[in-house]
This record gives structure tokens, sequence and C-alpha cells, in this order.
């Protein structure tokens, strides 16, 4: 996909217009552009000049983003284009001011309010006539860009906002100049009455007030849009400007753009980590909230990975850069985001076919409307206002900020708090989904299973088993096999070397040892290898009901014993379910796990449904089936989940996980837990929430403000509205749509509430030993609020207590028993 920045654009009309030029070009198979972002994504093998050639040609500037399109620079550099425009139109608008306000005290305070003129004003209508069109003239010069825009769309057929603007202040100026040719013509005639008379013919306070308000309307619009956007600039700021980099065994403080892979760099206490890279030496506790929205520190030692713009917050560490620049997480965080904000959702295209054919329908609404108030009598000024009021209250760029406003300020609360959204549609449907497939392993459970039993055959050792099991185990990288390392790894024990290694999906493994067959897998692979005892097979079911997972081994077709390996569930994995459910979404569990394995993890858990046995290619399937039930998210983080995350509507891939898995997600969790899923739901319904109150009231501005300025309701109520107040309108129609999409940055997205009408929360407060720092602190909070009953909780280890906020009773000995699981004693529960 390529990305290119737009200028020009003014309103929804624009925006299609390009649209519509570049996707009937050859070779283009899918284009979006954004309104707010002034930018087009580009899909396909047209070429670069076609398809700036095809924007100019529409009456638009194009240039091609740069490779780090999306990045800190890019990013960087469009704020700063955004600052100057919205600058450039506060100084339009000063300008402006100062002549209107002038103009009005010369035209209605004078005419209306009888306020004093100097006697050659007062006395002459035709000097009168001549100063006001001299203040409008000059309102009009000083917003000559609206003319240009505006009819610059006529010529190219493709009309916008500014074309309305430029006709609606055109024709008022047009039809004053006329008026004040007249009053000269009855001057030279010695007919003051009519002279006088013309002066009410006057309409160039509206033509300059028109301009004046849609000008402030834009700058209020503009200053609203860059508050959308804070959220990514927020991240762009945490990207740090130099890095202290080891070479010739000097430090030196160089600028980040000048890291390179592999360098080695120094980060001490209060210091942001430059780049990504892996810690060399040294030690430290990590703030990672940058990237995950997480404030607890990560304790970070040797052979760690560190993510740049993370905060080293207490010893020094050395590290190695893995990636620099572009390439970094933040960088990529970034990118997402604004690739995100740059595609379309789905949502907008009804608001895009409007905005197809709005203007032209306007335009000709307004001549309809002049032709029938002449044709029933009325005089020409009356007729021309209407007309003037319905091209000026038209608003097309309240239709086309709808959607984009909210997607930007949607994904920036989710990347504030670690939750990545891919694209707009991302965002959308996620908050659609009716069914949540979790996969297992490293999701629902933490994805480090412990070795819990050895059970050698009769002529076998526990040592020996052990050996060669690891001997086939070590060239595999699955959690089954690294917790059987690390078993033999604590006994000290050394792995034999294995040749013709091969791993059999969803069975096994096999490798050849001195010269034997050498297996281990499930049950059911095993069986073909040797013969299991029934006495083997009943002790394998009641390892398999206590949640255990039994892995068989067997060499030279002999069965040699059976390793019993156990995954725990992560503390938030039950809540974050729970709360799934009471969003009325289904909950399934998938597992290669045998059926009682499977069930009681899944009792623990509290899943609605389990699936069990699963092989890799078969999660896909599955997938296909549930979403027969509606529409369904896969949460998964392997390589294995791959295919299903690609086959659900919504692929939700742990951040934690492979890079593959994140590939094929359309939402990236960067805290890898679970209580994350439920609130990308929930943001995702606020969004779609708040996408629609937009597009309503830019329908519904538009359905009651034309029918209005058109005269409809003067007959019946005596109902006219002053082409002023329509521009007044104009203006603020945009504004209101871009503060509706602010109030997301308030949406609380950590934890739903599920309190009873009328009902008070209730506190506790814990008293507890052996805290000695904020890290301490961040494990005691994190593992109170993991509890569904706790809707917040503070810690301080200066008071040694803890008090939490209830949204449900919860019993003392849950409490004291999660704190203690940390490593802290409970003295009190108050």
């Amino acid at each position: 996909m390529e990305q290119y920045n737009i200028t020009g654009m003014s309103c929804a009309a624009c925006s299609t217009s390009v649209e519509k030029a570049v996707s009937g070009l050859p070779g283009v198979t899918a284009c979006s552009v954004n309104l707010l972002t002034n930018s087009m994504s580009v899909e396909g093998t047209a070429e670069e000049t076609d398809i700036i050639a095809a924007v100019r040609h529409a009456g638009y500037g194009a240039s091609k983003k740069g490779e780090d399109a999306g990045t800190y620079a890019e990013q960087k550099e469009s704020g700063s284009a955004e600052k100057e425009a919205t600058k450039a139109l506060f100084h339009r608008l000063v300008a402006s001011l100062g002549f209107l306000l002038v103009l009005m005290y010369v035209s209605m305070g004078h005419i209306m309010w009888g306020w004093p003129l100097p006697g050659v004003l007062a006395d002459n209508p035709l000097t009168l006539g001549l100063v006001q069109l001299l203040l409008s003239a000059a309102v009009m010069v000083i917003n000559q860009r609206f003319f240009i825009s505006g009819f610059r769309g006529l010529l190219h057929r493709t009309p916008n906002m500014d074309t309305l603007v430029a006709l609606g202040s055109g024709a008022s100026f047009i039809y004053s100049t006329y008026a004040v040719f007249a009053m000269s013509h009855a001057m030279l005639a010695g007919d003051v009455t009519s002279a006088h008379h013309f002066l009410h013919e006057l309409y160039f306070e509206s033509a300059a007030m028109i301009l004046a308000l849609i000008t402030l309307g834009k700058m209020l619009e503009a200053r609203s849009k860059g508050k959308t956007t804070d959220a990514l600039r927020g991240l762009m700021n945490l990207a740090p400007k130099t890095a202290v980099v080891i070479r010739d065994n000097v430090e030196t403080e160089i600028p980040v753009d000048r890291m390179r892979i592999g360098d080695v760099f120094v980060v001490r206490p209060g210091g942001s980590v430059p780049a990504d890279g892996i810690v060399l030496s040294g030690s430290s506790a990590v703030n990672e909230s940058a990237l995950t929205g997480e404030s607890i520190p990560v304790d970070k030692g040797e052979g760690d990975f560190v993510s740049a713009a993370t905060i080293n917050q207490s010893g020094v560490i050395r590290c190695e850069a893995t990636k620099v620049g572009a390439d970094t997480t933040l960088s990529q965080i970034i990118k997402m985001v604004s690739d995100a904000a740059a595609s379309k959702a789905p949502i907008a295209k009804l608001a895009d076919k409007v905005s197809g054919v709005f203007v032209p329908v306007v335009m000709l609404i307004a001549l309809v409307t002049l032709c029938v108030w002449l044709i029933l009598g009325y005089g020409i000024g009356f007729a021309l206002s209407r007309s003037i009021a319905v091209l000026v209250i038209s608003c097309p760029c309240a239709l086309g900020l709808a959607t984009p406003v909210a997607i930007m300020v949607g994904n920036g609360v989710g990347a504030k708090n670690g939750i990545l959204f891919k694209t707009a549609a991302s965002l959308e449907e996620t908050g659609k989904v009716r069914v949540v497939a979790l996969d297992k392993t490293g999701t629902i459970t933490a994805g480090e299973p412990k070795v819990t039993n050895i059970l050698p055959a009769e002529d076998v050792t526990e040592e020996t088993l052990l050996i060669w099991a690891a001997s086939l185990e070590k060239n595999s990288e699955h959690p089954l096999a690294i917790a059987i390392m690390e078993k033999a790894a604590e006994a000290k024990l050394e792995p034999l070397d294995v040749t013709n290694f091969k791993a059999l999906a969803g069975n096994g493994l096999t490798a050849s040892l001195e010269g034997e067959l050498l297996c281990g897998g499930n049950l059911n692979f095993i069986r073909t290898q040797a013969d299991i005892k029934e006495e083997t097979e009943a002790a394998a079911k009641a390892l398999a009901a206590e949640g255990k997972t039994p892995l068989f081994f067997a060499r030279g077709g002999r069965f040699i014993g059976m390793i019993a390996v156990a995954d725990v569930i992560k503390e938030d994995s039950p809540a974050a379910i729970r709360e799934l459910q009471r969003m009325g979404i289904r909950v399934v569990m998938l597992t290669g796990d045998n059926e009682r394995t499977a069930a009681a993890v899944a009792e623990r858990a509290g899943v609605d449904d389990v699936i069990a046995g699963v092989l890799p290619d078969g999660k896909e399937a599955v997938i296909r089936k549930l979403q027969q039930s509606g529409r369904v998210a896969m949460v998964g983080d392997g390589i294995n989940d791959a295919p299903a995350l690609a086959r659900a509507d919504i692929g939700i891939a742990i951040g934690a996980g492979t890079d593959i898995a994140i590939d094929s997600a359309d939402v990236v969790l960067m805290k890898s837990r679970l209580s994350d899923v439920p609130a990308a739901i929930r943001l995702s319904r606020a969004a779609l929430t708040n996408i629609r109150e937009n597009l309503f009231w830019a329908f519904f501005y538009n359905v009651i403000g034309i029918p209005l300025a058109a005269g409809v309701f003067t007959m019946q109520l005596g109902w006219t509205l002053n082409p002023m107040f329509a521009a007044a309108a104009m203006s603020l129609s945009s504004v209101c749509v871009v503060t509706n999409a602010l109030r997301l940055n308030f949406f609380k997205i950590n934890k739903e509430k599920y309190k009873q009408k009328g009902r008070k929360n209730m506190n506790k407060t814990l008293i507890i030993e052996g805290m000695m720092c904020p890290h301490c602190e961040g494990r005691v909070k994190q593992s109170l609020e993991a509890l569904a009953q706790v809707e917040k909780a503070e810690v301080s280890h200066e008071t040694k207590s803890a008090v939490l906020t209830l949204s449900a009773q919860v019993a003392d000995e849950t409490l004291k028993a999660v704190v203690e699981q940390q490593g802290y004693q409970v003295l009190e529960i108050k």
C-alpha cells in the first residue's frame, strides 16, 4: 500500500472526487482518501506519476509520502504543516474581521440603528455604497482561496464546499454591485429617494460575513481536528532524540537517527531507551507504559529485550541495538495507528455516496429556490437571499468528517492503552462480534508450563527418562518442550545429540538416538509406536482431570515413560471471560489438548464451550463452523493460530506472540493480557456509536437546514433564514461533529462497571507487610485489580496499605490469598 499527501481538499466532495479519479486508473485495485489527515492510500500496480497526474487533473495536489510514512519523522512534518495551516487561517480570520466590523458598522449600524457616520457618507448614498463595496472586496481578496478552489472545482466538474461558498458570497457581491450601479444611475438622474432605496438592496455585508464565518468555522475545525491526533503526537513525543553509544570504548552521545544495528548503548536511571535491543549487562526496572499503557515497571536483566521509548527507572543497563529508526516497536505502532487513520471504515460508504452528488444537488436546489420565489412574485433580493442561504448552509464537510474523526480518536485511545487496531474496518467490526474463540496456551494460560510429574516405565529411571525426553525436545520451540528442557537444566542433566529430528503437527516429535527411533507426543500418536498398558492410560486420565498435559515417550518401539506438564491460568483470564459473557458474547476455548485436560482448564477459566483435540489446520475449520452463529473473533499468539486469525471476522493477536500471528491479526494487544479483549470490544462499540451520532447529526443538519434556508416554512410559519446565520450554522456543523468525536478521549477503557442502579461502591482497606518500593506497589495493585469485584486499588508502600473500591462483595480470604501469592503478608483487613 502506497501513501500520498493530498492538498487542496476542503470537504467530503473533494475527497470523493480524488478517490474517483484515482480509482479509475488501470492497475489500481483499491483507493481510500482521508479528509481528516489529507492523505490517500493506494493499492495496485499503477505508476506513481499516473496517480499524481490523476489527482492534479481532478484539481488537487499530490505528493508521495516517504518510505518512513506514518513514522516519527513523517508525522512530525505533517504536524508542523497542520500548525502552519491553522496559523494562516487565524491570520486570515483576524484580517477579515477587521474589515468586516467596519463594514457592519457602516451598513447595518447606520441604516438599521442610526449610528453616526461622517457627513460625506451619511449624506451621499452612492459614497456609502462604494465604501461597502470596497470593504467587502477586501474581505473577498483576503479569502480568495474559497474562490480559487471553488471555481477550479467547477472547471474540473468536481464542485465542492468551496464552490458553494464562492457562489453564495459571489452572488451577494455581484447583485450588490449591480445595485450600486443602479444607485449611481439614480443619483445622476437626480432621484436621491430611489438612490436611498437601493441602500436596502445591498448585501455586501452578507458576502463578507459568509466568508468570515466560514473561515472562523474552518479554523475551529482545524483546531479540533488537531486534537484528534493528540494521542499520535503523544506517541511521537516519547521518542528520544539522542542516545549514548559506546564507540571505540568511549561513551558518545549521538542523535538517534545516526544509530545503527549492532550499536552498544547505555541507558542510565531516568533515561529513555533509544532503540529496540537486548540487554548485554546490568539489570533494572523498565517502565513500558509508552508501548503497553501498563504503568507497572517490568524487571529487565541480561538477555531480556527492551524497546525504544521505554523508561529506565533504576539500574544502569548496556544493550545492543537490534532495531533502529523506522523498524522499532514504537515506530511500527505509530505507523499502524497512522495507517488505520488513513483507511476507510465500511460505515463511511453511505456518506461517500451522498458526498459524491451532494454539491451538484445543492446547486440545483439553490437554482430552483431562486426561480420558485421569483415565479411567486417575490423580489429579486428576497429570492436571491433564499438561494444564497441554501448554498452556504449546506455542509458536505460534516458528512466527510463524521467517520474519520471518530476512527482517529478511537485509534488514539486504543494506542494509549496498548490496543492497536490495524485498520478503520477492524475498529468498526470488533464491536460486532458475537463469539470469541480463545486459544488456550499463551492466551488463557500463561504459556509457560512446568513439569509436575515424571512417571518412567518399569525398567527406566526418572533421570534416564528426563535425559531422553530433553534430547528429543531440545530442537522444539513448543512451550511444553521448553518446560522439559527447564526441568532437565534444574536437575543439571545434559541432553544427548539426536539426528533426523521431525515435528509432526498436532501429534508430536521424532528423532534418531543412537540408531533407535525416539518418539514423544500425545497418547494417540505413541500408541502407533509402542504398546501402552491400561494402568498407564488410567494414570494419564487422572492427570488430565487435574488440568495437566501428559506427554508419552517411546524408544525403539518400546514405551519408556510419561511426563506431565501443567500450564497456569493467567490471573486476569477468568475475570476477562466473565466480562465477555456479561457483554452477551459466547466464549469458546480451542486447544490441541485431550478432552479431560481441556475440560479441567475450561472449568477453572469459566468458558461457555471447549473444543479439544484441535490440530493447527483444524482451528481454521472450527472458526468457519462458529461463524454460522455470528461474527467471530479469534484470539491467539502462536504460528499455528495464524490461519484461524486470518479466517475469523476479527483476528486478535497477543502482542507477546509470534510475528506471523501479529501479521495475520486485525487487532494487536500490546499488554498480552486477556482483559484487553473486552476492552477492545467496548472501545469499538463506543467508536461505532460515536460514528452513528456524527452521521445522524450530519444528515439531520442538512435535511432540516436546507429546507429552512430555501424558505419552505415561510408561507406557513413565516420562518426565513438570513444567509449570514446560514453561514454560521454551516461553520458550527463541522465543529460539532469533531467535538463529539473528541468525547471518546474520556471513554473508560480499563474496566466496565456492572453496578445496580442506586448502589454505592464498597471500600476495604488492607494492611500489608513487606512492600518496600513503588515496584512492590505495582505488583500488589495489578494482582488486586485483576479481581472482577475490584474497581480500583490505591496501594502505598509508605502507609503499608491498599485501599480498595469494590463493585461487589469479595471474601477477605480471596483478597488475602491474592496478595500473599505475590510474596507479601496481609496483617489486617478493615
